[in-house]
């Protein structure tokens, strides 16, 4: 058994998640249309790469196994969500622009402390976190030094009112 008690290095991180789609052009419609993610590479209607400032991908898209399927029953295991993390919270203010402009309706909006974030879904049900992390020195903690994270209610119109022009 491995040893648990070494930490994975600090630096390692998630480079991308790749997700089974219904339809390749309404993926492609969401997370490029409203996101605003670039096309990096496509293979007909079978899979796309996507990404934010030219990195080869963040997100990949396939039919492989999903053309025409539908989503998940409710109550089975797979993703929960797939979250996307924005630089700035300007950044952030501008994501949730593009999706209400998009007319897509958000599940949730949460303060975390840590985090600000938006909850949605994409055209194929998949979850979809929208966040930016507050700085580290801004974290809550608990009187012994650890993380003492919340869930409060988010306040949209002043998000927005962070956007950058």
């Amino acid at each position: 058994m491995p040893d648990a008690s070494i930490p994975v290095a600090a630096a390692t991180r998630i480079g991308h998640v790749h997700l089974r789609v219904a339809d390749l052009e309404r993926a492609l419609g969401f997370y490029c249309g409203v996101l605003g993610f670039e096309l990096t590479q496509r293979d007909g209607d079978q899979v796309a790469f996507i990404s934010a400032g030219g990195y080869h991908h963040h997100i990949g898209l396939n039919t492989w196994e999903s053309k025409g399927g539908s989503p998940p029953a409710p109550g089975t295991t797979g993703l929960f969500h797939t979250a996307i993390l924005y630089p700035t919270r300007a950044a952030l203010a501008d994501a949730l622009h593009r999706v209400s402009s998009a007319g897509i309706p958000l599940d949730g909006a949460s303060d975390h402390g840590v985090s600000e974030a938006l909850y949605l879904r994409d055209p194929d049900q998949n979850g979809v976190e929208l966040y930016w992390d507050r700085p580290q020195a801004q974290w809550p903690r608990d009187a012994d030094g650890g993380l003492a994270m919340f869930t409060r209610r988010l306040d949209l119109d002043d998000l927005l009112r962070q956007r950058e022009s």
